[in-house]
């Protein structure tokens, strides 16, 4: 039985990917028959039909080795059917600018424009590789919308502001950063179809800077326009740029606040480990300013019980003491959709809503567990794991897992009597391996050498943090504390 279920299962799964490859092929199709009738324009509008054919030709090879590139590069996009909707509409678009800026002036300084363009939303979308790879693409599709058929000038000045521009651009933490590329990007464009004019000395002197400052202000013009439209090409990929995080990791943001007020032992917890985290994730080269203010927001579901956590307890007992073990795993466990339901009404980026659903996982609520086991042990029945375990999902990112890994030991640091260097380190070496058996970095590709780094760093910054300090000095006139005072210093330890 539970074989013909896995094998009908893997027939319908077999069955969604063959149908996505026939979406994605169809998509592909259609962005061909239209970048060709773009190209085709002058052909078609003039009759001349046996034209189309070379470039019918010539625009279905470039559109095939794109295919080939995002099937190697970025294969997500290939069963990502909106994401590719979207790039097929950016390649689109652009290129039927270009064309219009070839029929109204046939200055090649339109074609440029929008291959900046192009690369500057490539850059933010994806990957430097992927961007380069495909805004190059691009700056082929371009040549052949400007007379003559194959502008090699135009091919070398846009591929110079290109490549600038996906090299200089990796993330985007200030307002300026895309000003400052264009006008990198504006310089390495001016320079290229300088000396491009003085080598072919097809114009006039006086034309030469002319050009070229034609070309370097479309540059930096489409850079303060992109500038403006950063929100959109935000919310068109579905992606969050360093600057939004920024943003959110602002301690004024709405959530932050009530976190701070509501559950204040909470919001302190989760900004110690947004520094530790933060620090594990650049040690293996990850993103850590993605780490931190995820970490911000990874508990906001404890804003609704937060006297249920022992974080906010204080000076007061638990409020566990008079429910069962299986009502405080529902409410403890309950913090993880609460958490979504919050991340939902005020609109938390999606790259910031997975940590609040994986930071724990699939992992056991051991405390509660283990006491519910002991209750039942006296009457001789057995307890399942499974109905004290997170619902999960686990981490699907290296920055999710460092989150879960950090979140799990600085609570279990910080409940020890008397912490050492020694102990810290026992604790998060026990806890890596705990959660690594347990099946928790499955998902995340996480590698044991990786693993060992992330180590290393939150060891180093939990040491750093509860590093010890040397008693201050008694004064001589300082009155003796009263006996019913005694758990009170006069001077306390900073």
């Amino acid at each position: 039985m539970r074989k013909n279920l896995a094998a009908e299962r893997f027939y319908h799964l077999r069955t969604w990917a063959d149908i996505d490859i026939i979406i994605s092929v169809l998509l592909g199709l259609v962005f061909t028959v239209i970048c060709t009738m773009i190209l085709s324009f002058d052909s078609i509008e003039q009759k001349d039909y046996y034209q189309i054919i070379p470039k019918a030709a010539i625009t279905t090879l470039i559109c095939g080795a794109c295919i080939l590139y995002i099937s190697r590069y970025q294969k997500r996009i290939i069963k990502n059917h909106p994401r590719l909707l979207a790039l097929a509409g950016i390649f689109t678009s652009l290129l039927i600018l270009a064309k219009i800026g070839a029929l109204l002036a046939n200055q090649p300084y339109w074609g440029m424009g929008t291959a900046i363009a192009a690369a500057i939303i490539l850059a933010i979308s994806y990957n430097q590789r992927f961007a380069t790879g495909m805004s190059v693409f691009y700056v082929v599709f371009v040549c052949f919308v400007f007379e003559p058929p194959l502008d090699m000038k135009l091919f070398f000045t846009a591929s110079a502001g290109v490549l600038t521009c996906c090299f200089s651009l990796k993330e985007i933490r200030t307002r300026t950063k895309l000003l400052e590329v264009g006008a990198i990007a504006a310089v390495a464009v001016f320079i290229m179809a300088m000396t491009l004019d003085f080598v072919t000395k097809e114009q006039p002197l006086s034309k030469i800077f002319v050009n070229a400052g034609w070309h370097a202000l479309a540059t930096m013009a489409v850079a303060i326009l992109l500038q403006s439209l950063l929100p959109l090409i935000e919310k068109t990929f579905k992606i969050t740029t360093s600057m939004t995080l920024l943003d959110y990791s602002d301690a004024n943001q709405p959530l932050l606040k009530r976190l701070a007020m509501e559950a204040p032992g909470t919001f302190s917890h989760s900004l110690m480990i947004g520094s530790i985290a933060e620090a594990a994730a650049e040690a293996i080269g990850r993103n850590g300013l993605l780490c931190r203010v995820g970490a911000y927001y990874h508990d906001i579901g404890k804003i609704n019980k937060p006297g249920y956590f022992v974080e906010n307890q204080i000076g007061s007992l638990s409020q566990h003491r008079e429910l069962s073990p299986a009502m405080s795993q529902l409410i403890i466990v309950g913090h993880v959709k609460d958490g979504m339901e919050l991340a939902d009404e005020y609109g938390l980026p999606t790259v910031l809503r997975q940590f609040v659903e994986t930071h724990h996982g699939t992992t056991l609520v051991e405390y509660f567990y283990n006491q519910a086991k002991k209750k039942l042990d006296e009457k001789q029945f057995e307890l399942s794991e499974t109905e004290f375990r997170y619902a999960g999902p686990k981490p699907l990112t290296k920055e999710a897992a460092i989150v879960m890994l950090a979140d799990s030991v600085e609570g279990t640091v910080r409940a020890l009597p008397e912490v050492t260097p020694t102990r810290i380190e026992v604790i998060v070496h026990n806890m890596a391996m705990k959660r690594l058996q347990d099946g928790q970095f499955d998902e995340c590709d996480l590698s044991l050498r990786e693993l060992s780094l992330i180590e290393a760093s939150i060891s180093k910054t939990l040491i750093a943090h509860y590093h010890g300090r040397i008693a201050y000095p008694k004064p001589m006139d300082v009155l003796e504390i009263p006996s019913s005072r005694t758990d009170v210093q006069a001077y306390p330890n900073e």
